[in-house]
């Protein structure tokens, strides 16, 4: 369970609390947005070394499977997430499929290149990075929302980040994910606008 660590414990004053996913890009910006307060523990830390399932038809859909797996098995307090990219010319795809947009495996550079193929002579390149955040606590689920607004490029670009960043521009900057350094990204993130609200509600619990 989350628990605030007693004052003896030298050096530890951190939450720990599970976060349901091995993607360790994932974990760094979480972290990264969550600050000292908090100690994430990954699913294999705890002995879940399967795939964590993720089968539903919604992004909060997915998110919720993901962290009620890892709580059914743990008992312990934990959050999950999962994130779409949804594309207006699409129809709001790849969405709850953009890991495994070109194929099962979660292949970033396929799937970029199959994003890129699919939008080739379309003028309208408006898109929206979504992501759902399932917080467990206590039993009880809490669901955070963060969206950013934005378009594709017409070419990747940028080295940082992962997935589709090297062709996402955010609404507001000339430049995509790929090209922010992860301070600047997580500023304006999706991803960081849902956990500063998972972070925001912890707080206010006294967790």
């Amino acid at each position: 369970m989350i628990r605030k660590f007693d004052e003896t414990e030298q050096y530890d004053t951190s939450m720990k609390i599970i976060f349901a996913t091995n993607n360790a890009h994932k974990l760094s910006e979480v972290q990264a947005v969550l600050g000292p307060d908090f100690e994430l523990v990954t699913p294999r830390s705890v002995g879940i070394t399967e795939e964590i399932p993720e089968q539903q038809d919604t992004i909060a859909g997915n998110a919720s499977q993901k962290a009620r797996y890892v709580h059914d098995r743990t008992g312990c307090d934990c959050f999950a997430d999962d994130t779409g990219l949804e594309v207006e010319a699409l129809g709001g795809a790849p969405g709850v499929h953009s890991a495994r947009y070109a194929t099962d495996g979660h292949d970033f550079a396929a799937n970029n290149e199959l994003l890129l193929r699919n939008l080739e002579g379309v003028g309208n390149r408006r898109a929206r990075f979504r992501t759902v955040i399932s917080l467990i606590l206590d039993g009880e689920e809490h669901l955070f929302e963060g969206i950013v607004e934005g378009h594709i490029a017409q070419c990747a670009s940028g080295s940082e980040g992962f997935g589709y960043d090297p062709l996402f521009i955010p609404e507001g900057s000339a430049k995509t994910y790929a090209e922010m350094d992860p301070a600047e990204k997580n500023a304006l993130s999706h991803r960081g606008r849902a956990v500063r609200k998972l972070a925001e509600f912890l707080h206010n619990r006294g967790k």
